[in-house]
């Protein structure tokens, strides 16, 4: 029987397991050496003085060079701007959505990008937006710890699916730091709050985000709350596929999310922690299959695509959608059919152009983009493909959607 068997079989969750911990110590003394002190503001801001709030387009930049979609929150606030109001109608899905095709920001993390001259466009504006990161396409996995002083929920919501007898003292718990700890403790780890390996903000109440790597071809699902659902622990969630995170160094009418200690980069996430998301129902399908093929465009090519669209948004999707086939060959270096995908998204342009929706520099310039960033440095050999696509696509107009 391998090791994870013997730590992660029935017997691990056991009641006898939680009530070994807390006889080592009482409950209050292993929380008060678990738990993350949050020090007394003013004697923090004597020692180490808080520094001014950078620039929230710097912070979009910062996030995008890391490879982290960014999307627009409203001023002040930690939820997204506000849609338009066609976004309001009945029946209207973001997949639909002409703004997210023609470079504006509605839907939240759905339109979500790493592209230069759309977060330069979309922070210039007075007050300028915070900066929200789309953790699914970014490949992030959040902990949200919270520190709220409110009641303790019944006993089965402490830690789901680890039952609490009514003998156990919980005296002293009283957030998510202390729930969290107990489950670090539980499993013999250090709890993830005083992880300083990888990337911890504070934030404006007093909780933390602590960044992890979802890792390759893994995704994990947001938690949907303590009360019902997926959760970790109590005051304990996830933020992941299908959600945002703010991101450091944003400022909100509550405070700035301040990043702790020098860490600035998401570390793997533990081994243990992903036993215990994919026990509490947090593990999604594999990162790859689960975001739209739009939203793997190269920003040079989807700009050139968003520039000639217009109003044209079924021509610009189709055109995406080849484009993201092309872009996905820069996984390999052979054995991705790149020279058939190209020619097919280039066949594609060439009956766009035909049908009047695309014009021949902008489809041009998509493909070009998208070829060099799957296959650097074989710009002949691309653009060779690339004409003879063009060429025979220019002989049958392509009308997606259906013909005007």
């Amino acid at each position: 029987m391998g090791s994870d068997s013997l730590l992660y079989g029935p017997a691990y969750f056991e009641l006898q397991s939680l009530q070994s911990l807390f006889s080592k110590r009482t409950g209050p003394d292993l929380l008060r050496c678990q738990r993350l002190e949050r020090p007394d503001s003013s004697t923090e801001d004597i020692i180490h003085p808080t520094p001014p709030s950078p620039d929230p387009r710097t912070v979009a930049h910062w996030c995008a060079q890391s490879g982290w979609p960014v999307h627009p929150l409203a001023p002040g606030r930690k939820t997204p701007s506000a849609n338009c109001r066609a976004c309001a109608q009945p029946g209207h899905h973001h997949s639909d959505c002409p703004c997210i095709t023609n470079g504006r920001w509605c839907h939240g993390f759905h339109a979500a990008t790493t592209d230069r001259a759309l977060i330069d466009a979309w922070w210039s504006t007075h007050p300028a937006p915070g900066v929200g990161v789309a953790c699914g396409p970014a490949g992030l996995v959040v902990i949200d710890i919270d520190a709220h002083a409110v009641a303790l929920p019944p006993r089965d919501k402490l830690w789901p699916g680890i039952p609490v007898g009514d003998h156990i003292d919980l005296t002293g718990l009283e957030n998510g730091f202390h729930t969290l700890a107990v489950l670090a403790a539980l499993r013999g780890t250090t709890s993830p709050a005083d992880d300083e390996q990888t990337l911890r903000v504070r934030t404006p109440s007093g909780g933390l985000h602590v960044w992890y790597q979802a890792g390759p071809g893994r995704s994990w699902l947001c938690s949907s709350g303590s009360s019902a659902g997926r959760a970790l622990a109590w005051q304990v969630d996830i933020r992941g596929s299908g959600g945002y995170i703010i991101a450091p160094g944003t400022t909100t009418d509550h405070g700035t999310y301040t990043p702790l200690g020098t860490c600035r980069t998401p570390a793997p996430l533990p081994q243990w922690l992903a036993h215990e998301l994919t026990r509490t129902g947090h593990l999604d399908k594999p990162a790859t299959e689960s975001e739209p093929p739009m939203r793997k465009v190269p920003p040079r090519a989807r700009q050139a695509v968003i520039g000639a669209g217009g109003g044209r948004v079924a021509a610009a999707r189709a055109l995406e959608t080849v484009l993201a086939e092309v872009a996905s060959c820069a996984t390999a270096t052979e054995g991705t059919g790149f020279s058939d995908k190209l020619n097919r998204a280039a066949f594609t342009a060439g009956g766009l152009i035909a049908s009047g929706l695309l014009s021949f520099d902008a489809a041009e310039q998509a493909l070009s983009a998208a070829a060099e960033h799957a296959r650097p440095g074989q710009h002949h050999r691309s653009a060779s493909i690339i004409r003879s696509g063009l060429s025979a696509g220019a002989r049958r107009p392509l009308f997606p959607g259906g013909r005007p």
